[in-house]
């Protein structure tokens, strides 16, 4: 059966995922940071570390100031997820190894990403019938303003991520990609974490 996100967010395996999507984001980037690897040099790591380590953060300490309950879970972890993938990725040298992993995680991290806005906003709202386009919306923005933080992070070369190697085909295609990610993000977080007809 089917539940909303109110319904999942106090349960005991949302919580567990929840911690494990933490410590493996935190795990990853203790290794990327103390651990000289060679396919980490020109990646930024350490410029990465805190956009990327906010994600997990950002959420506990909203809902411990707002006294947020239940805890939200969901929506925590599938915010931090997509930042865990693409750590992951350039960990464990996927990105080089794979040319394609870039327009993957484009796509899949954007699924996750909306559904992160659902799972935040089906807290609070029941209507479901402007869902789908404000959750394609909410990622189309993600991505622009991405993109332009890539672009400014490249240009100005800001922790040693001048070597990004940006082109206007490339930056096209992640728009399309993850705008994608994001629609289907949006169907499935309305289909599953909206309320549910009864």
């Amino acid at each position: 059966m089917i539940v909303g996100v109110r319904e999942l967010d106090p349960t005991a395996w949302a919580a567990r995922i929840n911690a494990v999507v933490k410590i493996a984001l935190f795990a990853a980037f203790a290794v990327a940071l103390a651990v000289p690897l060679d396919h980490l040099d020109g990646k930024a790591m350490p410029a990465r570390a805190p956009l990327f380590l906010a994600s997990a953060v950002l959420v506990p300490m909203l809902a411990r100031r707002r006294r947020w309950e239940p805890y939200p879970h969901v929506a925590d972890a599938l915010l931090a997820l997509p930042f865990l993938l693409d750590t992951l990725g350039n960990l464990l040298g996927i990105y080089d190894a794979a040319e394609s992993t870039d327009d993957v995680l484009h796509f899949v991290n954007w699924v996750f990403l909306v559904a992160a806005y659902h799972a935040f906003r089906f807290r609070n709202v029941d209507d479901r019938r402007d869902a789908l386009l404000l959750g394609y919306g909410f990622g189309a923005l993600a991505i622009v303003w991405w993109e332009a933080l890539e672009w400014l992070v490249s240009e100005d070369g800001i922790g040693g991520a001048g070597a990004l190697a940006l082109t206007y085909g490339d930056t096209i295609g992640d728009l399309v990609l993850s705008s994608t990610g994001g629609l289907l993000g949006s169907w499935l977080a309305v289909r599953w974490l909206g309320p549910q007809r009864r």
